[in-house]
């Protein structure tokens, strides 16, 4: 007899009363899908019906619920095991056990129906506890401090503006690794380091590069017509913006001036 049998043959028994907690699969409906079922680690079930069909994990209250499958179903039911195992050697209280096995019990019902138990009992065989990566919160990165600003910084050095802009030096390490690069593709030093202006940032033309590189933002393609910025490159889908040289012909330009002509 096979682990998922006894578990099924243990918990199918008379002391076990199964809950109303986990909804019990309906009758084929076409009208509508019914939203699937999310099973947390502590056996509490929700349906999400806002979660995107390729979400595997939904961060609820504090919670993480994971969508109720065959292996996942395998790890809930290895983690009962277990606390059979602990309760039957005196580590568990009685009244944890009767919880968990109130809940498990209508969800084991709802996963047979849903799944069938051959894919049951073939996830069973085939569950490797050490290879499976369990539901669990992942608190958020903290960000990163920003770099303090270089007070000290001011383009062009001899002249005063209305606004200045603080630069951090981080910012100006990103302009420096490519500033020989961006020369020799016809950009000046003020549009790669200015940072006064006749107006507040960043409003006007008159702000260089350094101005809109700071933070996690990183340089990308440098072209004679723009540099690329890269905002949050380390995230799965990063957005990149251009940054323009006006001093060179720019291809609206073009056709402004050739609607002009006619």
């Amino acid at each position: 007899m096979s682990l998922l049998q006894t578990m099924l043959t243990h918990l199918d028994s008379p002391e076990c009363e199964p809950s109303e907690q986990a909804p019990q699969p309906t009758e084929n409906d076409n009208s509508a899908p019914e939203p699937e079922l999310f099973v947390s680690t502590d056996l509490e079930t929700a349906q999400f019906e806002w979660a995107v069909t390729s979400a595997s994990d939904v961060e609820y209250n504090g919670k993480v619920y994971r969508r109720l499958e065959p292996e996942y179903f395998a790890w809930l039911r290895s983690r009962m095991l277990a606390a059979q195992s602990a309760f039957k050697a005196g580590k568990l209280p009685e009244s944890t056990w009767e919880n968990l096995k109130s809940r498990f019990n209508p969800l084991q019902e709802y996963a047979v129906q849903k799944f069938g138990k051959e894919d049951l009992q073939q996830a069973s065989r085939q569950f490797s506890p050490q290879n499976y990566q369990a539901p669990r919160h992942i608190p958020a990165k903290p960000e990163k401090p920003a770099e303090p600003p270089k007070n000290n910084w001011i383009y062009p050095p001899n002249e005063a503006w209305n606004c200045i802009e603080q630069v951090s030096s981080d910012a100006l390490a990103k302009v420096d690794a490519i500033k020989e690069e961006a020369l020799s593709r016809k950009w000046s030093e003020a549009r790669l380091y200015q940072n006064q202006g006749r107006y507040r940032f960043p409003c006007g033309q008159d702000y260089g590069l350094v101005c809109f590189v700071g933070g996690d933002r990183k340089i990308g393609a440098v072209t004679e017509r723009y540099i690329e910025i890269i905002h949050s490159p380390d995230t799965p889908r990063p957005s990149t913006l251009r940054f323009h040289n006006p001093d060179v012909p720019q291809p609206w330009l073009k056709k402004v001036e050739s609607n002009h002509e006619h």
